[in-house]
């Protein structure tokens, strides 16, 4: 079995990340705000639609960010201080914590509800999201320095 050459996982981790640190501050920008447009009766159908479509685009970068940072802490690139590499998976947890607990739950329970939308808390929530993505997107970045 030939082992993965880390001058290829860190382009495709850099890429990954800086993938999710832009769509989640579209999501955070553009998005939420949005949802304050769209009337009580038509917003379970457009909730459902977000759901949906949001999964397709933001499962793949997330797929390949964290299969390329846990493929660092196990093949590492020479020089790199491995404490960066472990920052890989660790700096996302807090991310995938707060969608899994703070976002999803709440979006679940909206299209059946039909209710008006309070828009504020899904983007207070998400800010955590924002933050996170836009440090480790700039982790990222950094790292490619090892592969310069």
């Amino acid at each position: 079995m030939t082992l993965p050459e880390p001058r290829t996982i860190l382009p495709s981790q850099a890429g990954a990340s800086c993938a999710m640190a832009g769509l989640i501050r579209f999501v955070q920008l553009v998005q939420y705000p949005a949802c304050r447009f769209v009337g009580a009766g038509e917003f379970p159908r457009y909730q459902t639609h977000h759901q949906r479509a949001t999964s397709c685009v933001v499962g793949p970068p997330m797929l390949v960010e964290l299969a390329a940072a846990v493929a660092l802490v196990i093949w590492p690139v020479a020089g790199m201080d491995p404490r960066w590499a472990g920052a890989g998976p660790g700096l996302p947890g807090p991310v995938r914590a707060s969608t899994a607990f703070c976002q999803v739950p709440p979006h679940t329970k909206l299209p059946a509800s039909g209710a008006a939308v309070d828009v504020e808390r899904p983007v207070h929530a998400n800010r955590v999201r924002t933050i996170g993505w836009s440090l480790r997107a700039a982790l990222s970045l950094a790292m490619l320095n090892w592969v310069a």
